[in-house]
């Protein structure tokens, strides 16, 4: 009778008994992860050239408005209308880094691998929106910190803007939350990155070219009420009408926004088609 030649070898391997962390904890790691490669943290030193090089330009301003109010003994800039005046700085960031977020794991379809087990969708979807509404904020919340904080310790005449301040912070959540879902619904569509970038400027250079056409024939006719409808076309003067509205600031347009809640809806609105848009989108990557 022959004797069984087969041998069982220990390589190793154990059973894990220790705490299984839940799926807030992935989502959050996730979203940390994404954060910090907005940034270009963790990745190339080529990858850090356009978000360093953005961040630095969104200072710029603030710094020399520290200048101006230490020099003059004047205000500075005003917070209200910051992200109107480096609205293109905020679209380049936004086009090089909602495709970074969504494309590589549409095109690599590495998506079953994080929804395998405890992500879902709902989770993967919102710990990318999240991590890019943070980059938008700090990108804002920074210059406007740093000017509030040359405005205390520079001695004016003038009390300080404190009010304005809040006001402009409270803008700059709206704003990084509506670009952000604007950005990721746009470059979702497409696994290819330079696609995505193209896509999301292309949207941007539209309602700003169309908004600014609008505005100006609609002032030739004397037509005050459409042109300002019109400047709703802008994320920017969008979210600008919203602020003014809300929170008393002065119109960064010189002319004013429609009053009322319109604004505000129409922001909601946009937001909830977007987020949705990108859903779906997920939806049917991860059942593919």
């Amino acid at each position: 009778m022959t004797q069984p030649t087969g041998v069982i070898h220990d390589i190793g391997y154990r059973h894990y008994d220790g705490v299984r962390l839940t799926r807030g904890y992935a989502a959050t790691a996730l979203a940390l992860n994404s954060l910090r490669g907005a940034f270009g943290l963790g990745r190339t030193a080529r990858s850090k050239i356009i978000p360093f090089l953005i961040a630095g330009t969104m200072l710029l301003p603030a710094v020399v408005s520290i200048a101006v109010m230490a020099l003059l003994k004047e205000q500075g800039l005003p917070y209200s209308g910051y992200a109107v005046t480096m609205q293109a700085v905020l679209a380049v960031f936004l086009a090089a880094q909602s495709p970074y977020l969504v494309a590589p794991d549409l095109r690599f379809r590495v998506l079953p691998l994080y929804l395998s087990r405890p992500l879902k969708v709902i989770d993967y979807v919102g710990a990318k929106f999240v991590a890019l509404v943070v980059a938008l904020f700090l990108l804002l919340a920074a210059p406007l910190t740093l000017m509030y904080i040359g405005e205390l310790l520079v001695e004016l005449d003038t009390p300080v803007r404190t009010s304005e301040y809040l006001a402009s912070l409270g803008g700059g959540v709206i704003c990084a939350v509506l670009l952000a879902a604007i950005g990721l619904a746009l470059a979702s569509f497409t696994p290819r990155r330079g696609l995505g970038v193209a896509a999301v400027i292309a949207f941007y250079m539209f309602t700003l070219a169309a908004s600014g056409v609008f505005f100006g024939v609609f002032e030739s006719e004397n037509q005050q009420t459409a042109a300002e409808w019109s400047l709703l076309g802008n994320p920017f003067f969008l979210v600008d009408a919203v602020q003014t509205n809300l929170f008393g600031t002065e119109p960064s347009n010189g002319t004013g926004y429609p009053p009322g809640i319109a604004p505000a809806a129409i922001t909601l609105a946009v937001i909830a088609l977007a987020l949705s848009a990108l859903y779906l989108r997920y939806r049917k990557a991860a059942a593919a």
